[in-house]
């Protein structure tokens, strides 16, 4: 972590990351594409998620997920790469016949490794392999949830599932938020943790680097009338005076299951994620 001297007040309280370790290069340009911002628009255009908008330009690095089209394969590391739309570092790896191809990056990899994609590959950092073949407790990530179909499941900076055991064609793991659910063990998983544990601890230090980021400011329910919103109204700085804090259209906020009862994929779910 890198902490700033506070030579002005947007660095008084900032801390930062040290981006030492990652290659200085540009991005590849055939891997790259400009993705489109809708500020929390949908096709309709009325806004869905509130507080998005603006942000500096960012392009589109084009990830592999899956990997499976390369088996048995091995690939170079020749670069660590930041991501702008991701927490996580990419790394860029080159195969033999020249292809190069952006993947996750986990923790301690570094340029010159070797990454490759098999269905019984060494338990090296990286490396991807199917479920059925990983030991119980090896830490992975970019876990699938369809066979063939990429990783769709822990994808965030510094995280990882861990491996409880295989039995009738399912493999059991426990998630970073503690619960457990079965994913088909012919399923593809990626050995380690994710680089860039530290991306928790970053402070911004002032308002105009959320804006860059493309997030609008959000203003406090109770500082609103009550036509606005259910914390609404009062003289002076009253609470918000209800039970259980709500959204602006009344539903309950905080802790409120959102799940559907009736979801098809409840039935693999063994335990729900600890309070």
């Amino acid at each position: 972590m890198k902490i700033f001297r506070p030579t002005s007040p947007g660095q008084r309280n900032k801390i930062g990351e040290d981006f030492r370790m990652l290659t200085k290069k540009a991005p590849e340009r055939k891997l790259i594409f400009t993705l489109k911002k809708n500020a929390g628009r949908n096709n309709l255009g009325r806004i869905t998620v509130r507080h998005q908008g603006g942000g500096w330009r960012s392009q589109y690095r084009m990830i592999d997920f899956s990997s499976v089209d390369k088996l048995n394969i091995p690939a170079k590391i020749t670069a660590i790469e930041y991501d702008p739309n991701r927490t996580s570092f990419i790394a860029l790896i080159e195969y033999p016949d020249a292809e190069k191809r952006y993947i996750l990056a986990p923790q301690g990899v570094k340029v010159g490794d070797t990454f490759l994609c098999a269905e019984n590959a060494p338990l090296n950092q990286g490396n991807r392999l199917k479920m059925k073949n990983i030991p119980i407790g090896t830490p992975i990530y970019n876990i699938e949830l369809q066979s063939g179909r990429g990783g769709q499941l822990v994808r965030s900076a510094g995280i990882s599932a861990k491996i409880l055991g295989c039995e009738a064609g399912y493999a059991q793991i426990e998630l970073p938020s503690s619960e457990i659910r079965m994913v088909l063990e012919e399923g593809f998983a990626s050995i380690g943790s994710l680089s860039r544990p530290e991306h928790n601890l970053v402070r911004l230090g002032k308002a105009g680097r959320m804006r860059h980021k493309g997030v609008r400011p959000r203003v406090r329910g109770t500082a609103m009338n009550p036509v606005d919103h259910p914390h609404g109204g009062g003289e002076g700085k009253t609470g918000r005076g209800l039970k259980y804090p709500k959204t602006p259209w009344g539903k309950i906020a905080h802790g409120g299951k959102t799940r559907k009862k009736h979801k098809h994929s409840n039935k693999y779910i063994i335990q729900r994620r600890k309070k």
